[in-house]
């Protein structure tokens, strides 16, 4: 698996919230994989000096993913209705945020 954080959004006020992308490959997930690479994440963003990490979760449906973010510390802060489009059909998005060096 692998994890990474890129800008929220490209404009200089928010220069200092991440969001945060975790992909696991599928034999290897609810090993614990995931969770060790988004904690070190956190880690490494919170060392970076960011105020806060985001977690756009493509699809309600997304449990684990949820649920790995939730164990870490992240809020659900909303639900974007029917904005992404896949498989021929509309995702609503989760939203989750987790405050960085409190």
């Amino acid at each position: 698996g692998y994890a990474y954080a890129s800008a929220f959004r490209p404009r200089p006020a928010y220069r200092w919230s991440v969001e945060d992308t975790v992909y696991v490959a599928s034999d290897a997930r609810g090993q614990g994989v995931g969770k060790l690479l988004l904690s070190h994440l956190i880690t490494a963003c919170e060392d970076a000096g960011f105020h806060q990490m985001l977690a756009v979760v493509g699809g309600t449906n997304k449990e684990p993913s949820i649920r790995l973010h939730q164990s870490l510390g992240f809020e659900h802060t909303g639900i974007l209705k029917a904005v992404g489009w896949k498989h021929g059909q509309w995702h609503d998005v989760v939203l989750m945020q987790r405050a960085l060096n409190q």
